[in-house]
């Protein structure tokens, strides 16, 4: 057997396999941003990974980034994640929610005509997604600490919520150039208070996030999501390496359940090792992985499980695939943002049903 098919303890969570769903943004959402049934469908298929993580899923309307993405502020928002939940749940699945605030990697358009929120006034390179024609990105405005307070307190609310609609717990995204990370990294943070300049200060608004997931739901039920390489929408950061061992000192003295960390395994300075020696915890590992790469990953102890994205998406039955070194399907890009049940439901198993 396989290492990837044996199961394992990640904090409170007991994976029947240690293949998890990476989190998706496939932007099937209904009016108001509320999870829908064809979602549930969706993610009740994907039931048989170690771990779902939800798609990212915003903290409230001033997070958004992208049309057709689903959030936890909303009573109506709670009640369509139980769809979900329940869904997962009665096929025997573990899903967790994914708490995400894109900040400065938004557009007026998606915020009723408000400019996007950052820790710093500073645009990004590049294009607002999914806007056609292409748009740059426009210039954020800096929070203020009384709107990084409250922030904060939307992310509490927010595990309330999932708490709430029957997830089993609650990841922060803290990755992929969004708030968190523009928090963390040096060329998106140009604050002089309390949230800028040293390592301490620019991941203070991370850990604080962080803590009060961990308010709510324990430390043993939260997870966290990187991407030591800072690789996505125009982050960087100037000293890398101590930044992300801090994190993983910190999330080690708080003892959470596990770090994710997208990065790619071909990294010149990969990080995955050293964090996962300093975190101590489980680590998932997630960036392009194929089976083989993965269970080298989790046999050499650099990892305890692994994470797939457009794998999952293509083939809802994957861990019986790689049990049975069965054929993959391929995923179809052009179907993975928006639409209806056509590359989201439709994907054929191997025996033939979900």
């Amino acid at each position: 057997m396989s290492i990837l098919q044996k199961p394992i303890q990640l904090g409170a969570f007991e994976l029947k396999n240690r293949l998890v769903m990476a989190p998706l943004t496939r932007c099937r959402a209904s009016e108001g941003r509320v999870p829908n049934e064809l979602m549930a469908e969706y993610y009740a298929q994907r039931a048989s990974a170690g771990l779902i993580l939800s798609e990212a899923t915003s903290v409230n309307p001033m997070g958004v980034g992208y049309p057709d993405t689903p959030g936890l502020w909303s009573a109506d928002q709670v009640e369509g994640w139980k769809m979900v939940t329940s869904a997962v749940h009665k096929k025997g699945g573990l899903i967790l929610a994914q708490l995400w605030h894109v900040g400065r990697i938004s557009d007026p358009s998606y915020l009723n005509g408000e400019l996007p929120v950052a820790p710093s006034p500073i645009a990004p390179d590049g294009h607002v997604s999914l806007i056609r024609p292409q748009k740059p990105f426009v210039t954020p405005r800096a929070l203020t600490v009384d709107e990084i307070k409250a922030t904060i307190e939307d992310y509490r609310v927010a595990a309330e919520h999932a708490k709430a609609a029957g997830f089993d717990g609650v990841e922060l995204h803290g990755a992929n150039g969004y708030l968190p990370e523009q928090f963390l990294h040096s060329s998106t943070n140009h604050r002089t208070d309390e949230y800028g300049g040293s390592i301490e200060n620019r991941a203070r608004f991370l850990l604080e996030a962080l803590d009060a997931l961990i308010s709510v739901w324990g430390a043993e039920r939260v997870g966290l999501h990187l991407s030591p390489q800072g690789d996505a929408h125009d982050a960087g950061d100037a000293t890398p390496l101590e930044t992300n061992v801090y994190l993983a000192e910190q999330s080690k003295q708080r003892g959470i359940a596990f770090i994710f960390l997208r990065e790619d395994i071909k990294a010149e300075k990969r990080l995955t090792p050293v964090i996962k020696e300093t975190f101590g915890n489980g680590v998932i590992a997630n960036q392009e992985l194929n089976k083989e790469q993965a269970e080298t990953l989790v046999e050499s102890g650099v990892a305890d499980a692994v994470s797939f994205g457009r794998w999952f998406i293509a083939n809802p039955d994957l861990p019986q695939r790689f049990a049975q070194d069965a054929p993959l399907n391929e995923a179809d890009p052009n179907t993975f943002y928006g639409g209806g049940s056509e590359g989201y439901t439709d994907y054929p198993f191997l025996n033939g049903d979900g």
